[in-house]
């Protein structure tokens, strides 16, 4: 096979792959060997751990397909997870010196059932440590670089997620997004990223960084790979006291491209498109607009006056559930610990000290400053009043539009190693994903052209609770309207190198 055909085969979507398998075009043990090669020759530094047994379980798949007992449609596609997912057997270091050598000895549920549906797990890629950043530049193993451009950031903190499908090294991949993790990565990369419903989605076996933030989500290639990768990873799970009983809908179904947006109702709410958007962003978002009405959408300008409070109250509410949620890593049981210490206080103190990098200590450190006595109400408590006005916002937009359409991010990619004078500047960049996540509520991000520089940009379209069906069916509108030739920079699905 030369390279022309070789890299014809890395990119492929998840649906091509999976239909090659079937017709015999292809074997799991191809699809994953070239994987591995261009893992191996990548340096983007999207993956962590490589897992060595990928080859076996790829020949065990080709097996199961030639006796006629395939497992599913994906049977023998090479996927990657976030390094938060546990796998049994496997490294799960959440990027953190912390975790570096810890293996777990059980499965998160989505790593069950995609392993279940005979998908070949390949490694564990790349993050923020323990979900603390938006770039993936604070992973102790050394930050991601952007396949659009790497002397950029991939975005965070599911930037191994987004690197590995943009650069083909993955089919697809599974990121966890607490305020943007998967939705702002996949805009910086050029990919399609989804946020379902909190609970939609079981976190069992996935580390908290926020438990009522946090929610599984995977990043694809194309909007119908995202709808496929739902369907397998969505469902309730008794193991997760947050998972939702609702069945779950065929999500490939409703997929109708241009034609599922006629009659669409679309508020696009003017607190994302004011000051500290960038203007070709803006002006991108608006060029959606105009599309959308000539596809017979009907797309009006909203408002959400709340959200004025929403970036606030996700840092405070987020950064106390981490601070909680952090504390099980004291060197005691498993994790970092300390060579020389003075009895228990020094050694928690020294390993904490030693292993934690600086963005987790500043969000411990703010998580327990909100959560001490005295400050409590002052501050957690006003949050979570916050919360409860963003969601009654959201709750009457959602009675009049379908869909929210928006940014994903304020920005493009920026440099690696640009510093910024204060850490709020980065928490910004968060200011049009973590209402979403803040409300509990479904959201995808899909790419629509470019900038100036070339950079890739994503739009984000948000519906109400348990609306994935609905978001998806207009993203694949939206998809088929930037596949139409008239997005620069974008052809044939998701905007992928």
């Amino acid at each position: 096979m030369d390279n022309m055909q070789k890299q014809e085969l890395a990119s492929l979507t998840l649906t091509q792959a999976a239909g090659l398998l079937a017709k015999g075009e292809t074997s799991s043990s191809e699809l994953t060997q070239l994987m591995l090669e261009r893992i191996a020759a990548s340096d983007n530094n999207a993956y962590i751990t490589v897992n060595a047994e990928a080859m076996a379980a790829a020949e065990a798949a080709d097996a199961r397909r030639r006796t006629g007992q395939s497992l599913s449609l994906v049977d023998g596609v090479p996927m990657a997870l976030k390094d938060n997912f546990c796998v049994r057997g496997m490294k799960t270091t959440c990027a953190s010196r912390m975790l570096e050598n810890f293996v777990p000895p059980y499965t998160a549920a989505v790593a069950e059932k995609l392993a279940d549906a005979g998908t070949v797990l390949l490694g564990k890629v790349n993050m923020d440590e323990f979900a603390a950043g938006n770039a993936t530049d604070t992973s102790y193993f050394g930050p991601t670089k952007n396949p659009r451009d790497p002397r950029r950031v991939a975005g965070g903190s599911s930037g191994g997620s987004a690197a590995a499908v943009a650069e083909d090294t993955a089919y697809f991949t599974m990121g966890s997004d607490t305020g943007g993790s998967v939705r702002q990565p996949a805009a910086f990369c050029g990919v399609v990223g989804l946020k379902p419903t909190y609970g939609r989605v079981s976190r069992y076996g996935v580390v908290a960084f926020a438990s009522s933030l946090d929610q599984v989500g995977p990043l694809n290639k194309t909007v119908e790979d995202c709808a496929l990768t739902l369907s397998l990873i969505a469902g309730c799970d008794p193991r997760d006291a947050s998972s939702l009983p609702s069945p779950v809908p065929d999500y490939l179904a409703g997929l109708k491209g241009a034609e599922g947006l006629k009659g669409l109702r679309v508020g696009v709410p003017q607190e994302y498109m004011g000051p500290g958007i960038q203007e070709d962003i803006r002006q991108n978002v608006k060029k959606l607009i105009s599309d959308l009405q000539a596809a017979g959408a009907l797309v009006e300008e909203c408002s959400l006056p709340q959200l004025e409070y929403a970036l606030g109250a996700y840092y405070v509410i987020s950064s106390a559930e981490f601070s909680s949620n952090l504390g099980r890593f004291d060197g005691v049981k498993y994790g970092y610990r300390a060579k020389g210490y003075d009895g228990y206080d020094d050694m928690l103190r020294r390993s904490r000290s030693e292993a934690f990098g600086d963005e987790v200590k500043r969000r411990i450190l703010l998580g327990t400053y909100t959560l001490s006595a005295g400050y409590f109400d002052a501050y957690y408590l006003r949050a979570q009043k916050a919360r409860t006005l963003i969601i009654e916002d959201f709750r009457r937009a959602f009675g009049k539009y379908d869909i929210l359409l928006t940014p994903t991010a304020p920005v493009t990619p920026w440099l690696l190693g640009t510093a910024f004078a204060d850490p709020s500047q980065v928490y910004a960049m968060d200011m049009c994903t973590v209402s979403v996540n803040v409300a509990g509520l479904p959201a995808i991000s899909v790419p629509w052209g470019v900038d100036r520089d070339g950079l890739p940009v994503g739009v984000q379209l948000i519906g109400p609770a348990l609306s994935e069906d609905r978001i998806l069916q207009a993203a694949h509108g939206v998809e088929a309207l930037a596949n139409s030739g008239q997005i620069p920079g974008q052809k044939g699905g998701a905007a992928h190198v």
